[in-house]
């Protein structure tokens, strides 16, 4: 791994037994079903960059947010966070000092939060499992701070979630991401739940933290202009598989995969400069049986019998890293 990199991931991948039952699959002569939700995903992230994971749902982005914080274990492929291996059963010790380092916000901040417990609580218990606040004392003015730091009163410690609106809940689990004082936070689509103003507060307090705090966000959305908003640098999936890397200002300007393409053609235009809007077409294939070669082909309007046959493999083109063989043979459109 690079010494410059905080999280490297080579060769990630996830397969889910979706077979049914033994007796079952018995009586009705079916064979197990395997599912692949993440295919040989790599990725590097620097300290202090976002790193955004764009696509449409059931591409497998969220799979690869759970991978890395290890919510889920990965069939293949390699973590390393900080050096330390995560898919290494001999680093377990290693591991648990990493812990408090890494943290994740949610996509639903009503279901992140025990709805039984007051704010108070809910914030204070990094703090008392990771030992950083060992007296009721120091708990009460760290969580505080915390309620502070993303804009809420202290006072609002004393309430219970279902007492807040969702903008303020998400501040919540902001602040209690926060309390490990951790290096790198995974954000699953933390602000899709929202209404666009609070997105807006939400999004722009999560930069300001990131500026005080020198933190490393991994963010996972389908929302394109949130992505710009945030992203240093953008990752796009299609259906388990990274398909292209750039940074955010040169994918935007341009995008080099077909599929790319066709994302960022369908945004609205909002700055009414007349370009046409063209909606993304078909619908992302099934994963338990996904298409031979290359499996944006059905829907690719520059794909031929070779992308029918043959998997892409990822290679650099210009500022960006593209798996598409229409790329590598400067197909374009008539």
């Amino acid at each position: 791994m690079s010494t410059d990199n905080l999280i490297d991931v080579r060769d990630l991948s996830r397969v889910f037994d979706v077979s049914k039952p033994w007796l079952n699959r018995l009586i009705e002569r079916d064979e197990k079903q395997f599912l692949k939700a993440v295919t040989e995903v790599s990725f590097a992230m620097r300290k202090g960059e976002t790193f955004a994971l764009v696509g449409e749902s059931g591409s497998g982005k969220s799979t690869v947010a759970k991978m890395v914080v290890g919510l889920l274990q990965p069939t293949q492929g390699d973590i390393t966070i900080a050096g330390v291996d995560m898919t290494d059963p001999s680093a377990k010790a290693d591991m648990r000092q990493l812990r408090r380092r890494i943290q994740m916000i949610f996509q639903d901040p009503y279901a992140s939060l025990n709805p039984r417990w007051r704010v108070e609580k809910i914030i204070a218990e990094p703090l008392l499992a990771f030992g950083i606040a060992k007296t009721s004392t120091e708990v009460t003015q760290q969580v505080g701070e915390l309620l502070s730091l993303v804009g809420l009163d202290p006072r609002d410690g004393t309430k219970f979630p279902h007492e807040f609106s969702g903008g303020q809940r998400q501040r919540i689990c902001i602040a209690r991401s926060l309390a490990s004082k951790p290096e790198f936070i995974v954000c699953d689509e933390p602000t899709s739940a929202l209404d666009v103003s609070v997105q807006a507060q939400i999004l722009n307090l999560m930069r300001d933290l990131q500026d005080e705090f020198e933190l490393t966000y991994l963010f996972i959305s389908h929302d394109l202009a949130v992505v710009r908003h945030m992203a240093t640098r953008i990752g796009v999936m299609y259906l388990g598989r990274v398909v292209e890397i750039a940074p955010a200002a040169d994918l935007f300007a341009t995008p080099k995969h077909p599929y790319t393409r066709m994302l960022l053609d369908a945004v609205p235009d909002l700055e009414m400069s007349g370009r046409p809007r063209v909606p993304v077409k078909g619908e992302i294939p099934n994963p338990i049986n996904p298409p031979t070669g290359c499996a944006f082909h059905p829907r690719c309007p520059l794909a031929n019998d070779r992308c029918k046959a043959e998997i892409p493999v990822a290679a650099e083109a210009g500022s960006a890293t593209v798996a598409c063989h229409a790329v590598e043979e400067g197909r374009h459109l008539d």
